[in-house]
């Protein structure tokens, strides 16, 4: 444990505290979520595209939340522990979310809670959204950024003005999340003092305005929902680009402790403020929207910003604050159905005294989450099962589509004929002229007695060019080759300038060396016409 002062004030404080977020003039949706209550204030920055950071700061906040009990253990050691082992418990659900979600892959969240017991102050820290504390009237900065730009700063290669513009002071170095980052926060430990003022903000607040302001905002404006109202505002019109939040805490010595019924309402900002059942579940008493920033006219280019905004936001993005009531006060309809409010990935389960909790070192709570793990465990094997199914049905319907298409192209193929060489003679093939993964698909059905030796080479060649649609087909053009090889032989043997049939018939050698290159029924008709001569 960090800073302990010794200093201890003999009243007993209380906190009081109030938030304000505002989603800023650049960006779509806010990430930033905020708590402000009677014993816990935080404030979490969310990282990780459109969805991831808003989600990743909704789970710290929510496993945050069970401090803010009333009948939460009243020793400072023991807080402490479960500010720390509540903020692992979040890098634990947002990486467990985040593996099983993969939009979500390569969300976080920085954050910044300060919890006050016992007149003490215990303050858990992680990224760079900042912690400041206004004590006698001088304001000191309790965090450091775990930001690349600090680490810069503290080895003395850039100044603290250099900072503010330097490109890469968006990095952040320790964060909660999808990272491979030490997620263990700072935890500090320190005496709390009668006017205490603490601000939690996100790197969009700290990031444009100089301390100096916070100091004198901080100490001039006593009400704090005017103070956090006012430095939104100014963050904004010094031209932040991102989502801007400021939580208020004060150390109070309370007028009246038995007038509970004038207790404020915790109050949710930002991404967390959709889910405020879940929050009321975890406290187990009713919280409230944080207060919207009030409405300011600004510049003509604010002006023109909040418009745009306006127009592409939905019609139910500016909502009235309202209410959310624990499920124990909740009206539950007839046909509703009862079900389990959740935290992300940490649950939160009834005692049998009636009492909702998320501690994660309450055994139940330990226990329903190893049982959690389990079904996730159990229902990740059967998505695994199903989709390996899936796979295995996939090929196999490809598998037996190819195998119809493949007998279909051979029984075409059997219905197929053509003329080829088969032991030295012509032969009729039934099939085609090819083969398919090295299976021929023709094999020959009948020998002729017409030898391969007596066609000439362009015959041959050509031979098994022409398939036929039937096996007569393919047995009338082996009778026209055999017609059209024995005219060839007559041919040659006849001298030259006999007549046949009336007309000289020349049988000079280069005439008979070259035959039709195609035989055809034409060519053997005329041929056995001039022998009949």
């Amino acid at each position: 444990m960090a800073e302990t002062l010794t200093n201890q004030s003999s009243s007993a404080l209380t906190l009081y505290s109030t938030t304000v977020s505002d989603v800023g003039y650049v960006r779509s949706n806010n990430q930033d979520s905020s708590f402000a209550g009677r014993h816990l204030a935080a404030i979490c920055d969310g990282m990780g595209g459109h969805a991831g950071g808003d989600t990743a700061s909704t789970i710290a906040i929510r496993s945050l939340a069970h401090i803010e009990h009333d009948d939460t253990v009243d020793d400072i050691e023991t807080v402490a522990t479960m500010m720390e082992s509540s903020v692992l418990a979040a890098h634990d659900a947002i990486v467990g979310k985040a593996k099983h979600e993969r939009s979500l892959s390569g969300m976080g969240t920085t954050v910044t809670a300060v919890s006050l017991v016992q007149n003490h102050w215990i303050l858990a820290h992680i990224g760079d959204s900042r912690a400041y504390l206004l004590r006698g009237g001088r304001l000191i900065r309790v965090t450091k950024d775990h930001s690349y730009v600090q680490h810069l700063i503290d080895t003395g290669r850039i100044t603290e003005t250099e900072a503010k513009n330097h490109p890469q002071r968006n990095v952040v170095m320790r964060v909660l999340g999808d990272f491979d980052i030490d997620p263990r926060p700072d935890i500090s430990i320190r005496v709390a003092m009668p006017g205490d003022r603490w601000l939690l903000c996100s790197d969009g607040l700290c990031g444009v305005l100089e301390d100096s302001t916070l100091q004198e905002v901080l100490s001039t404006i006593t009400d704090p929902e005017d103070c956090a109202q006012k430095l939104v505002a100014m963050a904004l019109k010094a031209g932040s680009t991102d989502n801007v939040t400021a939580v208020i805490a004060d150390a109070t010595v309370p007028l009246d402790t038995s007038q509970n019924a004038h207790t404020p309402v915790p109050l949710a900002g930002g991404a967390v403020s959709s889910s405020l059942e879940n929050l009321a579940d975890i406290i187990d008493e009713p919280v409230a929207t944080a207060p919207a920033l009030e409405a300011d006219e600004g510049s003509p280019a604010q002006r023109a910003a909040a418009l745009a905004q306006k127009e592409h936001s939905e019609p139910d993005d500016v909502a009235a604050p309202r209410v959310a009531q624990p499920s124990s006060q909740r009206e539950q309809g007839v046909d509703e159905e009862l079900t389990m409010p959740t935290t992300g990935e940490i649950p939160v389960v009834q005692k049998k005294d009636g009492n909702l909790t998320a501690d994660p070192h309450d055994p139940e709570v330990a226990r329903a989450i190893k049982t959690q793990q389990r079904e996730q465990v159990v229902k990740a094997r059967k998505h695994h099962t199903r989709k390996r199914v899936s796979i295995i049905t996939i090929i196999v319907v490809v598998l037996v589509a190819l195998a119809g298409c493949g007998f279909g192209a051979w029984r075409w193929s059997q219905s197929q004929y053509y003329l080829g060489e088969a032991n030295g003679s012509v032969a009729i093939y039934q099939g085609v002229p090819t083969n398919l993964f090295g299976l021929s698909l023709s094999h020959p059905v009948a020998q002729t007695d017409i030898t391969i030796d007596s066609l000439p080479n362009n015959w041959r060649e050509q031979l098994s060019n022409t398939t036929y649609s039937s096996y007569d087909a393919a047995e009338n053009h082996a009778a026209v080759i055999r017609q059209q090889v024995e005219d060839l032989k007559l041919a040659q043997k006849t001298p030259s300038g006999q007549k046949f049939g009336g007309q000289e018939q020349s049988a000079s050698p280069s005439a008979s060396a070259t035959p039709s290159s195609t035989p055809s029924a034409t060519a053997s008709a005329k041929a056995s016409g001039a022998a009949n001569q």
